[in-house]
Formats: structure tokens, sequence, C-alpha cells
């Protein structure tokens, strides 16, 4: 499982002209699945985003977590995070979990993030046409990949 976090002044996400989700200051969260993801993967990413400092304290310090500052969270679906450049010039995606697997994963990411987090998670649709809109704060875009967490 691989996630991109942005920190965000604000980010909304917009499906055939509706808006689908939005949040103030907070993260914005793309999230990719593969097939090898379990509920381990999902608990261990949840509580390291919930927890990340990344959030500046009263001296300017990355010190405060998304909770710490009482911020918004929003779950992007992005299959294209397991894109492979190593072949020519167009991506593949092999390593993306297809939909029956990816979906049902994503959906307990989500409910496992808000009780983690302890505050509601605006969404995407998973596999929709999205437009995201953000204001990246900082810029601060940290990549967690729970592949790498040993």
């Amino acid at each position: 499982m691989r996630a991109l976090l942005q920190r965000v002044t604000q980010a909304s996400v917009t499906i055939a002209g509706e808006v689908s989700g939005q949040i103030g200051p907070g993260l914005l969260i793309l999230i990719g699945i593969e097939d090898a993801d379990t509920s381990a993967d999902i608990d261990w990413l949840c509580k390291k985003i919930s927890g990340m400092r990344i959030f500046g304290d009263e001296e300017g310090k990355m010190n405060r977590s998304v909770v710490d500052v009482d911020g918004g969270l929003l779950v992007v679906s992005q299959f294209t995070l397991f894109a492979s450049t190593k072949k020519g010039n167009r991506p593949g995606f092999t390593r993306s979990a297809r939909p029956e697997v990816a979906i049902p994963l994503y959906e307990s990411f989500v409910k496992t993030l808000a009780i983690t987090a302890g505050r509601p998670v605006e969404t995407g649709v998973f596999g929709a046409d999205m437009q995201v809109a953000l204001v990246n704060d900082g810029p601060v875009t940290i990549w967690v990949d729970t592949g790498a967490r040993e």
C-alpha cells in the first residue's frame, strides 16, 4: 500500500461537476493498493498517517500531527501510485490491485483511518474520473510505502 500525503490549506475532489469531498487545513491522501496488501498494512499506515508530525508548532517546527491540529482528511484512490516506468514510455499498472481486491481494502482503509484519527474522512469515489484541487501547504509532500516499513 502506498500513500502520498500532501499537507494542504484546502483540498477537494469533484466528480461530474459535483463535489464529492472537501477539507480545509489537513491532509490530502492519495492511496494506491496492490494485491499483496492486508489489514495489517492498513492498520500500520493509518497509525503512521494519524501520528506523523508534519504540522507546525508555535515555533514553526514540524511537531504536530493532523490529529493534534484538528485537521481534515481527504482520501482519494489512485492506482497510478504503483505505475511501472521501467520499459518504454507507457506506464504499466500490473502491480495495482484489481477493483475486486482494491475496493474492500480502500473502504477498510477509510474506515480505519476515521477510527484511528478520531475524525470523519472525506473521500472521492473509487474508480471515478475525479478532479482533485488542492493548495499544498509548505509545500509538504510525504511518500509512505508499507513495503518499506521494516
